[in-house]
C-alpha cells in the first residue's frame, strides 16, 4: 500500500470519527424536534427504541398550538433575546476596553486590579445572589416614569449586573498579549490615540476572542434561571428558562415541553450560524490585511 493510500485511509477514518461525534451531539436535538410532533402516549412509548428519532406515528402541530395557549412563548423569547443581545454587546465593549487597558497601558496598580478581578472567578454566583438582590431592590433608576426606587421587575436588573465579568476580561487580556507589540508601537509613533489604536488596530485582529467571548456570554445569559427567578415576578419580563416552569404545573405534557424547548432553541442556533459566518469573514479579512 502506497503512502498516498495510507493518507487517504487515515483521512476517511478521521472523517468517520468526526461524523459519529457530530451525530452524538445531534441526537438530543433530533429527539427533541421529533418528539415535539408526537402525542404524549406515543412519545413515551417510542422513547425506548429507535422510533424516538424517526418521524413515524401520529404526527401533528398540536403540541405547538397547545404550548402557545399555555404560555406567552413569543414574549419569553423576545425577553431573553433582548436581554442577551444587550448584555453581550455591552460586555464585549466594556471587557475588551478593560483588557486593552490591562495589556497595553501602563498605570499604577494594574497587576493588583487584574488579580482582584481574576479572584472573582472563584466566587460562585449563589454566594452573592442574596446581597445582590437586596442591593438591586433599593437602587434608584431614572426611566420613563421618572425617578423610581428598586430595580425589580425590569430589563436592566437582568442586564447591568452581568455586563462585566472576570472571565471575559481575562480572555481579552490574554489574547491581546499575543498580538505583535510592533503594531502598537508603530501606531503610537504615528500619533494615534489609545482609542484609535483600540478601534483601528487591535479590534480588527480580535475576531477569534470576540467570537469566543460572545458565545460564552450568550450561553450564560440565555440560560439564566436563578437570577430572573429572584428579581422578576411580572410575566412581561420573564425569560425563556423561567417560562419553562409553566409546563411543569399540574399535569405535565411532555409533548408541549419538547415543543417549547424546540422553539427556544431557535435563537441559539441562529446566533451560532451568524457568529460562525462572521467569524470566518473576520479571519479572512484579517488574513488579507496581513
Amino acid at each position: 500500500m502506497t503512502t498516498n493510500d495510507n493518507h487517504g485511509l487515515r483521512l476517511i477514518v478521521r472523517y468517520l470519527v468526526l461524523i459519529l461525534i457530530a451525530l452524538m451531539f445531534c441526537f438530543p436535538l433530533v429527539f427533541m424536534i421529533i418528539s415535539s410532533f408526537k402525542p404524549d402516549q406515543q412519545l413515551l412509548l417510542d422513547s425506548g427504541n429507535i422510533r424516538a428519532f424517526l418521524p413515524v406515528g401520529d404526527l401533528s402541530f398540536d403540541n405547538y398550538s397547545e404550548a402557545f395557549a399555555r404560555a406567552p412563548i413569543a414574549l419569553f423569547i423576545f425577553n431573553s433575546v433582548f436581554v442577551t443581545a444587550i448584555t453581550v454587546t455591552l460586555s464585549l465593549l466594556l471587557c475588551s476596553t478593560a483588557g486593552f487597558a490591562f495589556t497595553f497601558m501602563e498605570w499604577r496598580g494594574r497587576k493588583l486590579a487584574l488579580s482582584i478581578i481574576l479572584a472573582t472567578l472563584i466566587v460562585p454566583f449563589q454566594a452573592i445572589a442574596i446581597p445582590l438582590l437586596l442591593l438591586a431592590s433599593k437602587l434608584p433608576w431614572i426611566g420613563m416614569d421618572g425617578l423610581t426606587w428598586g430595580w425589580l421587575n425590569s430589563y436592566h436588573v437582568q442586564i447591568i449586573p452581568f455586563i462585566a465579568d472576570g472571565l471575559t476580561i481575562y480572555l481579552f487580556a490574554q489574547y491581546f498579549k499575543d498580538l505583535p507589540g510592533e503594531l502598537i508601537e508603530a501606531a503610537r509613533v504615528e500619533g494615534a490615540s489609545w482609542w484609535q489604536i483600540y478601534r483601528k488596530v487591535v479590534m480588527p485582529l480580535s475576531g477569534p476572542v470576540l467570537a469566543t467571548a460572545a458565545i460564552l456570554k450568550f450561553l450564560a445569559m440565555y440560560n439564566q434561571y436563578l437570577w430572573p427567578l429572584m428579581v422578576v415576578q411580572e410575566e412581561g419580563y420573564r425569560p425563556v428558562m423561567v417560562g419553562l416552569q409553566y409546563f411543569f404545573q399540574l399535569n405535565i405534557a411532555w409533548g408541549e415541553v419538547m415543543a417549547y424547548l424546540s422553539l427556544i432553541t431557535v435563537p441559539v442556533l441562529a446566533f451560532y450560524l451568524y457568529l460562525q459566518k462572521a467569524f470566518i469573514a473576520s479571519i479572512a479579512s484579517t488574513g488579507v490585511k496581513g
